[in-house]
């Protein structure tokens, strides 16, 4: 007999039977007057519920982080969908969350952001593609301050902006390079001024961030209001309140600060709120949204994108000093696959068994796991298992990480869902009722020059020799400090596939320095961006994009999404 066809992750959620979403929302205790429905498996919460929370007992906070990736990812979100179901199965109430998916990366190479398997949140085709319009209100808001910038230049300048010194750019969720650089108010007098521009991605908008760190609509427009967009000829930073622009922007936000429901494929809750970048931005879902899991449930699970070294870092770092969260545990994700990629192996050659390039490999993930202790979190392993996995290899993690103290669980959540998880869920349930020093410890005090705290980032964390500020990067940085914001935390915009800033440096690399190639102020949540090697804020489409795949049948589905 043929076996059958493997199933799409879009097949298994549509083939899956959906609760109504007040249902989910009823698991938290959250009744229908404080949900505003986007269907029947959608809706958006009420802030006032938010509110009402505020005095509540908190749960435990789990974070979920990885090594550094293959290009395919090593399973991150499936890992904290899986997680969720393990633990409502051993009767915990939780939610997990989430960010929400950029629709550029979907089109291109990396996929959704929904999980995959039978660890997935769902709907998984409306999630993916557009969802309850977060990112268009994000782009939206962006724009109009791009649009009024360009408006009041055209108006006789009367802050006296120095075209050659505007910040702000424009965004488009979407992957598109030829909108990387450009020249925009051509065509004439009646066309506003010429000047050099460009679009970013939405997922690295300020606007975006901004939207992470604000619990409230009045807090909302307080941190618009500061976004910095340009420099006066005089010298004086120009912000978004200064154009009058904050009010019209957070009437666009209006609905965008509530957090959105939806549920895993097991009908367990889950919060998905704000889409920043892990490489390119500071990586995390909105602080209300992991707040009011802490006020919902026993346990919320939410994840920091890619490597630890980038989502973790700026977990702790930019949204625990900046929120006053703190996480009771760490779940680092690895895969055998990965650690034979850092110990040398070929991509097409990582289904092969090879312990010997497994064991090399392992210096990535000690490395993560020492960087996480350094934080003051207790850590768990999981390896998230794959078919062309051997026992002979579990047990070279199993060894490199009992050599350290640390607990390893297999996790097969991708096959079998939440039970394939409940090694891990009991561990994590185990390593949470111990008690521990409270204590974060981060990786720099807020006042040391914003330079040093770079600095510390790339040889604390990174393993660096040391930092290059390239052009006039420092400059930007003591202007930085000269304009106030020297106390503002770094948020690294770095590749996520090594520690350094070079993606072919696998393993944990040593005697390398890390180039600093530009940098940005970030006055809305409240960080400087500081921009290494050859990262890029606007992706381009691999040669064959995923786009050339996808259609819409006869019944109106669509086919060819993962």
């Amino acid at each position: 007999m043929t076996a059958p066809a493997p199933r799409s992750a879009i097949e298994i959620s549509r083939q899956t039977k959906l609760l109504p979403i007040e249902a989910v929302a009823a698991k938290l205790g959250i009744g229908s007057d404080d949900l505003e429905f986007y269907g029947k498996t959608r809706a958006k919460i009420s802030l006032d519920l938010y509110r009402r929370l505020e005095s509540a007992p908190q749960g435990k906070l789990i974070l979920v982080t990885a090594i550094n990736p293959t290009p395919a990812g090593e399973g991150k979100t499936t890992t904290s969908i899986g997680l969720t179901d393990a633990l409502s199965r051993l009767g915990k109430k939780t939610v997990v969350c989430l960010r929400e998916p950029s629709v550029g990366p979907c089109f291109g190479v990396k996929g959704g952001g929904t999980g995959g398997g039978l660890a997935q949140v769902a709907p998984m085709e409306d999630i993916n593609l557009h969802f309850n319009g977060d990112f268009h209100v994000v782009t939206s808001s962006h724009n109009l301050l791009a649009a009024m910038l360009d408006n009041h230049l055209h108006f006789g300048n009367e802050l006296d902006i120095d075209p050659r010194r505007i910040l702000w750019r424009r965004v488009l969720d979407m992957n598109e390079r030829a909108l990387r650089q450009m020249v925009i108010g051509l065509g004439g007098s009646g066309n506003s001024i010429p000047r050099e521009s460009g679009f970013d991605i939405t997922a690295a908008s300020e606007v975006m961030a901004t939207l992470c760190f604000s619990e409230t609509l009045p807090e909302l427009k307080e941190r618009l209001g500061r976004i910095v967009v340009a420099w006066s000829a005089g010298g004086k930073l120009i912000t978004a309140r200064d154009l009058k622009a904050d009010g019209a922007m957070t009437v666009l936000m209006r609905y965008g600060v509530q957090p959105n429901l939806v549920q895993t494929l097991e009908g367990n809750p889950a919060l998905i709120h704000g889409g920043p970048f892990g490489n390119i931005a500071h990586g995390c879902n909105t602080v209300t949204a992991t707040k009011l899991g802490l006020r919902l449930a026993d346990f919320t699970v939410t994840e920091a994108g890619f490597g630890a070294d980038l989502g973790a870092e700026k977990f702790i770092n930019i949204k625990c000093r900046k929120s006053g969260l703190r996480p009771d545990a760490a779940v680092l994700v690895a895969t055998v696959r990965a650690l034979k990629y850092h110990g040398g192996v070929k991509v097409a050659d990582l289904p092969k068994p090879n312990t010997a390039a497994l064991a090399a490999g392992c210096e990535n993930l000690l490395k993560h796991i020492e960087n996480l202790r350094a934080f003051g979190l207790p850590v768990i392993v999981s390896i998230n298992v794959f078919a062309s996995d051997t026992p002979e290899e579990w047990q070279v993690i199993r060894e490199a990480c009992a050599a350290v103290g640390v607990s390893v669980a297999l996790s097969k959540h991708f096959s079998e869902g939440g039970a394939g998880a409940e090694e891990l869920a009991r561990l994590v349930v185990e390593t949470t009722a111990k008690p521990h020093n409270g204590a974060l410890h981060f990786t720099y005090p807020d006042n040391l020059p914003l330079l040093e705290k770079v600095r510390l980032i790339a040889q604390k964390i990174y393993g660096a020799d040391d930092v290059v500020a390239e052009g006039t990067t420092a400059d930007k940085l003591r202007s930085f400090e000269e304009a106030g914001f020297g106390h503002l935390p770094i948020c690294m915009a770095k590749t996520q596939y090594s520690f350094s800033a070079s993606p072919t440096l696998r393993g944990r690399p040593k005697g390398f320095t890390v180039p600093l190639r530009n940098a940005r102020l970030s006055a809305g949540p409240g960080f400087v961006v500081v921009y290494t090697g050859d990262i890029m804020t606007m992706p381009g489409l691999p040669k064959v994009p995923a786009a050339e795949a996808m259609d819409v049948d006869a019944d109106g589905h669509t086919v060819g999404l993962f």
